[in-house]
This record gives C-alpha cells, sequence and structure tokens, in this order.
C-alpha cells in the first residue's frame, strides 16, 4: 500500500462495517472512530495482527494497549472484574473510562496487548459505529489512537491518514470525533485503592464520588498509554500560558485570549476538549516555527487538557 489514499476509505454503514470486520478477520487493521479519538483496531487475540500495529504506529514495545469490547459480559471473560469494576462500569460504560484490571489467565490474548503485565486496560466504547463493529466481529479489539507514535492524536479521517496512510487497510470514516480526548484511564488496585492513570472525559472526582476513595499517589511505570512524557507532540516547540503570540508562534487561543485557532472562545472546557488535537494539528502544518497556547483553567475537563498539552510541550 503506497501513494496518496492507499488506505482504504469505507463508510459507517453494513455495508463498511462488514467490510471492516472481514479486513480484521484475516489480521489487517481498520481505523475506527470512537467518542475520543479515531482507534487503530485488531483483533486483539491475534498476536501478528497486534505486532501490525506497533509497526504501523512506530510504537514502543513496553507500551500496553488498550482492549475494547461491546458490553460488560465481554470485559469479565477477559479480566477479573470486582465490585469497584462493576459500579464504575455501571455507571461509565459505555463511555470514556478505562479500567486497568488483573488479567484473566485464560483471556487468550495476544501477549503484546498487555506488555507483559499481569493487567489488562479495557473499556466499553461509546460510539456506534465501533459498538456496530464489535459486534459483527464478535471479539475484543485493540485499538490505541490511530496515529504515528508521539503525533497529535486523529479526531477525524485526515488526522489519521496524515500519517497512517499506506501503512493500514482502511479506515471508516464516520465524520469528527465528539469528545475528543482519550479515555480516562483508572488502575484499581488488589488492596482496595486505586490510581488516576491518564486525565480524560471522567473526572477524578466522579470516579472518587462511586468508589468511595480518593486516588492513592502516582503509580510507578509504564502500565497504561498515555504515560510516557513525550506525548501527542505536534513537530514544534510548544509555549504554555500564553497571553500573547510572539513572533514566529501559532497562538491557540482559548476564551478571552484570541488567536489563529480558537479553543473555545466562550471558555466551554467541553468545546476546548474537543478542538484541542484538530488545533494542535493546524498548529503543525502553518507556516510558523513555533506554537503557543493560551491558559487553560486547571480544573474538571482542563486537567485532561493540561495534561496533554504539557506532554507535548515536553
Amino acid at each position: 500500500m503506497t501513494g496518496k489514499n492507499a488506505t482504504e476509505m469505507l463508510q459507517p454503514d453494513g455495508a463498511g462495517i462488514a467490510r471492516a470486520a472481514e479486513i480484521l478477520q484475516r489480521g489487517g487493521l481498520v481505523a475506527v472512530p470512537t467518542e475520543t479519538v479515531y482507534g487503530l483496531a485488531a483483533r486483539a487475540d491475534n498476536a501478528d495482527a497486534v505486532a501490525r500495529i506497533y509497526n504501523a504506529k512506530g510504537r514502543p514495545s513496553f507500551n500496553p494497549l488498550i482492549v475494547h469490547v461491546a458490553e460488560l459480559a465481554a470485559a469479565a471473560r477477559l479480566a477479573r472484574l470486582d465490585d469497584r469494576a462493576e459500579k464504575l462500569a455501571a455507571h461509565f460504560w459505555p463511555g470514556p473510562l478505562t479500567l486497568v484490571l488483573p488479567l484473566r489467565e485464560d483471556a487468550g490474548l495476544a501477549g503484546a496487548v498487555t506488555a507483559g503485565l499481569p493487567t489488562l486496560a479495557l473499556r466499553v466504547p461509546d460510539h456506534p459505529t465501533m459498538q456496530s463493529l464489535l459486534r459483527v466481529l464478535d471479539g475484543p479489539v485493540a485499538a490505541p489512537s490511530a496515529n504515528a507514535s508521539e503525533t497529535v492524536s486523529p479526531t477525524s479521517v485526515d488526522h489519521v491518514l496524515k500519517t497512517l496512510d499506506g501503512r493500514i487497510d482502511a479506515v471508516i470514516d464516520a465524520g469528527a470525533t465528539q469528545r475528543g480526548l482519550e479515555s480516562t484511564i483508572v488502575a484499581l488496585r488488589p488492596d482496595g485503592s486505586w490510581n488516576l492513570l491518564r486525565a480524560g472525559p471522567v473526572g477524578t472526582e466522579a470516579i472518587a464520588a462511586v468508589l468511595g476513595s480518593p486516588p492513592a499517589g502516582a503509580s510507578s511505570g509504564v502500565e497504561a498509554p498515555g504515560q510516557l512524557e513525550r506525548h501527542y507532540a505536534p513537530g514544534k516547540p510548544v509555549r504554555l500560558d500564553a497571553r500573547s503570540a510572539r513572533e514566529g508562534e501559532f497562538l491557540l487561543g482559548f476564551a478571552s485570549v484570541g488567536g489563529d485557532w480558537q479553543l473555545s472562545g466562550s471558555g466551554d472546557l467541553a468545546e476546548a476538549a474537543a478542538r484541542l488535537y484538530a488545533g494542535l494539528h493546524a498548529a503543525a502544518e502553518a507556516n510558523a516555527p513555533r506554537i503557543a497556547v493560551a491558559p487553560i483553567p486547571d480544573e474538571g475537563l482542563g486537567v485532561a487538557i493540561n495534561d496533554r498539552l504539557r506532554r507535548a510541550a515536553a
């Protein structure tokens, strides 16, 4: 597969989903929309297919993948769910919450999915296209973001093709994603504690309200996607908390700070999250050699936005 649009374009209808399932069944790779970002899907129980994910993305082998399933019952066949996991699932699944849980010995997944760890990152996505694909496929799907490793995550098909055209078999075009930020990741520990591994659309306070306890301190090592210090990089220097642009900077504005790309003129954090990666893609393609980003309140969804921006600037 070489050349422009060498990757097959599919529509989010019955024919497109059936074609995507056919490609996945034979070990191929398909970029699929979720409510967060586009994911690069492969059968999670096919070692060769999972290896293709790492090769296509240039992803380090120690960085585990999130496995997507259609429902709670499917998750329970892959990992050990305790009362806390079931409570969180009841509140937030389907949706943008990933749980890191003890892997079942009989899960039957490719070893590279967990990067050799005894735990598995699982979520039930809330997007009709991904849900339909999971049910037609009737099996678990590993699906990290559909972009080259360390680059800006994709919220549209154009973003996917920017780094993966010709490197993957197909992409399902269902338009821009809604949330715009990857899922929140929470690890549930055997001692009853829990850790926030990645900030996302589901806030820490909402999780603590369900579990009845605050998160423990930071975890050690890489247990889930999004924990690498450098990530979401647009390929240019990034300056944060900018009130105005300096010479040679493309400014991402927010609220009262205008810019070349406005994340949200009204200061709406949900809108800013949905537009963040598109803004970073626009900044990467602009002639300006550097990027500046207006201050984002470090509260609510702003915690997740600032997490991505700090890693982009690393």
